[in-house]
């Protein structure tokens, strides 16, 4: 069965109900090992891709995560970009803010790793936490010190509008952005919860707030929705990929890659006549 990555995407300006989105769709794989394959061909032909990118040079590409937890980000990363270049990819984790990243505007600490020209750049977690986990908790929005006439009613408009103006400026300027919410089921977040505990090799994941922030999934849910519909847009789309099933969850996200680099107009630089004739000299000189 064929992966079609428009299937995924949010569409641009419509009301998101994420209760009408599918946490799990039939397999694009029949066994374990067809799996394996599939993935194998998307990273191998992502790794070509990328040495295209950094050869060309004119475009970036920015790949965004976001997710409840337990949601497989952490892996989706792993295998999905297991065959690329290390020096051509960086890979960003944005945990709690520090008392500098504070003192600056939301935008400030990612904009600083934003990926060069040439390279692949990922965000597990990014600046849409700003307008996720802030909005689930209003006293961290109090303690980010934002000036008294932006109030908490009318901030989260504001801050979608200078998201889709920050990424309309990175898209002018070569970026391109992808942007994946992976859609978990809360009854498989708890299964994989229990699974963590009963390993000894994951328990280490886990953690008590995470049963506090699970309570909060109805107003998780909420602010997910809003962010998907205001800022998934024709040049930096968001995909919401059914997460229950890891494997699949992958398959799609490698897909979906592949497919936006492909459709970037990029060649190998052509040498020059004067390159060319330095590298018949050269060439000679070699005998």
């Amino acid at each position: 069965m064929k992966i079609e990555p428009s299937d995924f995407r949010a569409p641009q300006g419509k009301k998101i109900d994420l209760g009408k989105w599918a946490t799990e769709v039939k397999p694009f794989y029949r066994s374990k090992a067809e799996y394996k394959t599939l993935l194998g061909n998307h990273t191998d032909e992502l790794r070509d891709l990328q040495e295209l990118l950094y050869a060309h040079n004119r475009y970036s590409l920015l790949v965004i995560f976001q997710a409840m937890d337990a949601a497989g980000k952490d892996s989706a990363i792993k295998h999905v970009m297991s065959g690329v270049n290390p020096q051509g990819c960086q890979v960003y984790s944005f945990k709690h803010p520090s008392a500098e990243e504070l003192e600056h505007d939301f935008l400030w600490r990612t904009t600083r790793a934003l990926p060069e020209r040439g390279r692949i750049g990922i965000f597990n977690r990014s600046y849409y936490e700003e307008v996720l986990i802030v909005r689930v908790h209003p006293e961290i929005l109090r303690a980010q010190n934002i000036p008294e006439e932006h109030q908490e009613k009318t901030i989260w408009e504001s801050r979608f509008r200078s998201i889709r103006e920050h990424e309309h400026h990175l898209q002018s300027n070569g970026t391109r952005i992808i942007k994946f919410f992976l859609h978990i089921s809360k009854e498989e977040q708890r299964r994989r919860f229990l699974r963590r505990l009963d390993d000894a090799e994951k328990i280490w994941k886990f953690n008590a707030g995470d049963l506090d922030e699970r309570k909060l999934w109805p107003k998780y849910m909420e602010a997910y929705e809003a962010c998907l519909q205001a800022t998934s847009t024709k040049d930096s789309p968001w995909y919401i990929v059914p997460a229950d099933d890891k494997p699949n969850a992958r398959l799609i996200i490698s897909k979906t890659i592949v497919q936006h680099l492909r459709s970037l107009k990029m060649k190998f630089p052509a040498p020059t006549a004067a390159e060319v004739a330095r590298l018949k000299t050269l060439r000679s000189q070699l005998g």
